[in-house]
């Protein structure tokens, strides 16, 4: 059978946007055709009925519309592809349009596909609903989907989602986004969108001419949305701050980077040793506009801990570690030497060159398993803002500790330590051969 991931292979349109349910109902309905270039794959298009030839562009619309349809209650009846919409004598084609269900010759949402690139695809759609009087756009390429509501002319507002056929505008408008919306959208569930890549997308196209240290400015982004993200896993209706609600005009992103500022100081004051009391964001409000919309579907907490790893890993390569004699322990290796070594709860620990904390957190997980059994308590997430009984927690307090000379792998180590411990942090910021100059703690 013809794959998605063939036919997307070396395009910049994917299909991790998409439910599992329309992947594979697309890839069953691929067949293949004799044409003079050799066979070529072709479907039956759900809303024109006829044979169209699958290219990577139309496989994401055709993805799109089998979720309009079976996920968000769309009448095929109301949808319209390669739609026109005339700016003056000129026509051009809408990728895909809804009509409204009460005024079936309005335009009511217009959905851009097929340009790959979110700067190119948001001019495009947003003049195409102007012109169109839309009050709903969407740009995909099938990695990431962008919504915004047009309130008049030229003032487009971000929303999180399109309204489902039932609901209005205001209605997704009202809901506030929960931890469980995020569980749901999360970018990096199924493994075909790394953190390690949305960073380099940041540092590269973002952050590459911003005068800022890139390092820095990211790493407080995580930890900001890392501290979101725990406020919001107790209590499960909060709504998440870490997210863009505006538009792209001077006041919303004035606004947002005021909210972003506040969330930071607030996870300061609660995780105290890894900033500052004084530090700020030095993004400008552009610039962390753009930055919180590549993150803001990102879940860090409750995955998988490679993906901060691997995340840091990247970000500290940028600090030059390899010239300074540091380098990060691959965290099979890591897994493999604290399971030989078996640490007990009644055991001390410490990582004396700890970067960020590999092996004390490996540990503290191993150990942690050990109490877990012992206790007879339920298996839970590791790498969690659930709460847990304090005698996990004292051990890593009591027992549990890392010395690096490094201030940068120290702000990673205290910030991973800090979250799976769930206690104050024992990493410290000292040079472990000149024992002689350490502090009194």
């Amino acid at each position: 059978m013809y794959s998605l991931d063939e036919l997307f292979r070396g395009s910049t349109h994917k299909a991790s946007v998409f439910s599992r349910e329309a992947v594979g109902a697309l890839e069953a309905a691929i067949f293949m055709k004799q044409t003079r270039g050799g066979e070529v794959p072709y479907v039956k298009c759900l809303i024109r009925k006829k044979e169209i030839r699958l290219t990577p562009e139309e496989a994401v619309r055709q993805l799109y519309v089998y979720d309009l349809i079976h996920r968000e209650g769309y009448s095929p009846d109301n949808i319209r592809l390669e739609h026109p919409v005339h700016f003056g004598r000129e026509v051009k084609r809408a990728d895909i349009v809804i009509f409204a269900q009460k005024h079936p010759d309005s335009e009511y949402i217009i959905i851009a596909v097929k340009k790959p690139k979110l700067l190119e695809g948001k001019a495009q759609l947003k003049s195409y609903c102007n012109v169109a009087g839309a009050v709903i756009g969407v740009w995909t390429n099938g990695q990431r989907t962008i919504c915004y509501k047009r309130e008049v002319p030229n003032i487009f507002t971000l929303i999180e989602r399109i309204p489902k056929a039932e609901e209005t505008p205001d209605d997704v408008q009202k809901k506030a986004y929960t931890i469980d919306d995020l569980n749901q959208d999360d970018i990096l569930k199924d493994g075909k969108e790394s953190l390690k890549a949305l960073i380099q997308h940041i540092e590269d196209k973002v952050l590459a001419n911003a005068g800022v240290d890139a390092f820095d400015e990211i790493f407080k982004l995580i930890y900001t949305k890392l501290y979101d993200e725990t406020e919001s896993g107790a209590d499960k209706n909060r709504g998440l701050q870490f997210r863009k609600y505006g538009g792209d005009d001077e006041e919303s992103q004035i606004t947002l980077k005021r909210r972003i500022q506040a969330l930071f100081d607030a996870a300061k004051l609660k995780w105290k040793k890894v900033f500052a009391p004084a530090a700020k964001i030095e993004l400008t409000p552009s610039h962390l506009s753009t930055c919180i919309e590549s993150l803001q579907s990102v879940k860090l907490l409750n995955s998988n801990l490679d993906i901060l790893d691997d995340a840091f890993e990247f970000l500290m390569s940028k600090s030059r570690k390899g010239e300074k004699g540091q380098f990060f322990t691959p965290r099979y290796v890591i897994e493999l030497c604290v399971k030989m070594l078996n640490p007990q709860k009644h055991e001390s620990m410490i990582d004396t060159a700890a970067g960020s904390c590999g092996f004390p957190v490996h540990t503290i997980f191993h150990v942690w398993e050990q109490i877990r059994q012992e206790r007879g308590d339920p298996q839970f997430d590791m790498f969690t803002a659930r709460p847990k009984h304090e005698v996990y927690s004292d051990y890593v307090k009591d027992k549990v500790f890392g010395i690096d000379f490094d201030p940068k792998a120290v702000q990673v180590a205290r910030t991973l330590n800090l979250l799976a411990g769930d206690g104050k942090t024992n990493v410290m910021c000292l040079n472990t051969l000149d024992y002689g100059a350490w502090k009194d703690e």
